[in-house]
């Protein structure tokens, strides 16, 4: 499952509820890394908010090996974020298309549920800087990649899920 939206539409609650609302066991896979203060607070604030009984896989980079390692049948991961992951692979130089193939090949084969998390970046205006601009566009193709390749894609606005394909889960 894809959940998209903008920046604070209730993405990450969203899913979590869901994961919630079935019986298994849950692993988050974070893509975040503390680079200030504040970033670190809001890793913190998140951690701290999610049941202890959730795994927590901290990993900015190596999301399919993190995937392929929690997914289980019995178990429901959530990739929090796909965002930050594909800002991640641009600081480290990455090909983001080759990664974004691997990342939806991995989902493919993935031995238990995965909702991924991301945000809809193309709905403002058009960036004025080239890195904006390739970040919005990478991030765009990647989003498009994850919700072909789903069974369900929901894009939240002000904390309402408005389900683009298939059906919830449930």
């Amino acid at each position: 499952m894809l959940i998209t939206g903008g920046a604070r539409a209730g993405k990450s609650r969203y899913a979590e509820r869901l994961m919630i609302a079935r019986p298994a066991r849950h692993a988050v896979i974070a893509t975040a890394t503390a680079g200030d203060p504040e970033m670190a607070e809001r890793i913190a604030r998140h951690k701290a908010e999610r049941d202890k009984s959730w795994e927590t896989i901290e990993q900015p980079i190596s999301v399919r090996s993190a995937i392929r390692n929690a997914a289980r049948p019995d178990r429901i991961v959530l990739v929090d974020c796909l965002t930050l992951w594909i800002s991640n692979l641009m600081a480290e130089g990455r090909d983001i298309q080759i990664e974004v193939q691997g990342l939806v090949g991995t989902l493919q084969i993935a031995a238990g549920p995965v909702i991924i998390v991301s945000n809809e970046v193309g709905l403002g205006i058009v960036p004025d800087n080239p890195l904006a601009r390739a970040f919005r566009d990478n991030l765009g193709r990647a989003n498009q990649a994850v919700a072909a390749a789903s069974d369900c894609a929901v894009l939240m606005t002000a904390g309402i899920p408005l389900v683009l394909k298939g059906l919830l889960p449930g």
